[in-house]
């Protein structure tokens, strides 16, 4: 058995492994993205899956410097 300390607090799971990420973005995704957006100064497709969004978000985020 695995005791769930042995995760690293980094382990991140791929948007493309989701199970739900072909769903539509959530709420919350959409308001932060069109945050990111309008300071990156870029345009986004109305519709995105959970998946792509969060992929949108990572880019931004480098693009705007609000990555870690």
């Amino acid at each position: 058995m695995t005791d769930k300390n042995d995760v690293p607090a980094t382990a991140e799971k791929d948007p493309d492994d989701w199970t739900t990420g072909d769903e539509p973005m959530t709420g919350a995704q959409k308001s932060y993205l069109q945050t990111l957006a309008q300071e990156a100064g870029e345009e986004l497709p109305a519709e995105l899956s959970k998946a792509d969004a969060s992929k949108a978000i990572d880019e931004l985020q480098e693009c705007t410097g609000r990555g870690q």
